[in-house]
């Protein structure tokens, strides 16, 4: 089989990407999908290389999704645990670089909670990087299975009107989703008070609403997003009974949505705050669970599509 054009040395956002590597991910990724639904969910794509995970902020999701992807693809698999680490005994994470390269990684994937924290970490060490959540900046791969999910529920991933509902102004979700959507020529809608949907996000091109229902007509696809409470540092919404009152997804708002418009959640939910319990478990409806196995197929793809690119790398410099 021809190999997806995929020619990024590491996984930082969904900026650099160009739409026909996006394509080829997710290509890649039905591929995985089809893998992890076998009885038997091995590969060897990875085989002989080593992953290390390294997480400053709390994922069990996210973590979890990376680990199985990393194993089913038969990389060597460590978890650091960063919270217990050097770092809180005052080591930089130039110094953290140093130690990873003398112990010959190929793979890194890095949640940190300040934003270009993993870019920095790229630029220092010698193994393909992943971002899996910086600050407020990106999370790539989570745009990546957003997209996979809809374009396996829709049949395409573009022309689309896209709702992305709640806390943009705190969700790097939001941030990679509005730039890979954009990519594929898709009309979004950001849906939220004022007080976390800033103007500025109307530079990539989105429309802003402050009404909810005006905001869901005839969309295709609903992408609740969670109150992020521990980035806010004020008074963002006057109570949490008044924010799903008004911007709460629930039967009669999604009513005004196209007929067989799907509803998306990154997860954690926030089940009566953000959205209602009733609808996050509408298997007609609904795709969040499906979201959580597309996010192990897609980082599967990802790590393998880099590893590739490390392993012809590192054949030039040998020749």
């Amino acid at each position: 089989m021809q190999p997806p054009s995929f020619d990024q040395r590491h996984l930082l956002g969904i900026e650099p990407l160009h739409p026909h590597e996006i394509t080829a991910i997710l290509d890649l990724a039905e591929t995985y999908v089809a893998l992890n639904r076998q009885t038997e969910k091995h590969s060897d794509a990875l085989a002989g290389l080593t992953q290390v995970n390294m997480f400053f902020e709390n994922s069990t999701r996210t973590q979890a999704s990376f680990e199985l992807a990393g194993k089913r693809l038969g990389a060597d698999v460590m978890n650091m645990a960063m919270q217990a680490s050097s770092i809180k005994k005052g080591e930089t994470l130039i110094d953290t670089a140093m130690t990873l390269n003398a112990m010959h990684p190929d793979l890194l994937v890095v949640r940190h909670p300040h934003s270009g924290a993993v870019d920095l970490l790229a630029q220092k060490v010698h193994c393909a990087v992943l971002n899996a959540g910086d600050g407020r900046h990106e999370h790539p791969t989570q745009a990546l299975l957003d997209a996979l999910t809809i374009r396996r529920a829709k049949g395409r991933l573009h022309r689309l009107n896209i709702a992305i509902c709640g806390d943009i102004a705190h969700s790097r979700v939001a941030r990679s989703n509005l730039i890979l959507l954009g990519k594929m020529e898709n009309r979004i809608r950001l849906i939220g008070p004022p007080t976390l949907v800033p103007q500025q996000f109307a530079e990539f091109g989105a429309e802003i609403y402050d009404d909810m229902r005006e905001g869901l007509k005839d969309v295709d696809v609903v992408m609740m997003l969670r109150l992020q409470k521990e980035r806010m540092d004020g008074g963002f919404i006057p109570s949490e009974r008044e924010y799903f009152y008004r911007y709460g997804l629930d039967a009669d708002k999604l009513a005004l949505a196209k007929p067989d418009a799907i509803v998306m959640h990154p997860g954690p939910m926030n089940r009566g705050v953000e959205i209602d319990g009733t609808i996050a478990d509408d298997i007609k409806r609904s795709v969040i669970q499906e979201q959580v196995e597309m996010g192990v197929a897609v980082r599967m793809a990802a790590m393998d599509l880099l590893a590739r690119n490390l392993r012809r790398a590192r054949q030039a410099e040998a020749r």
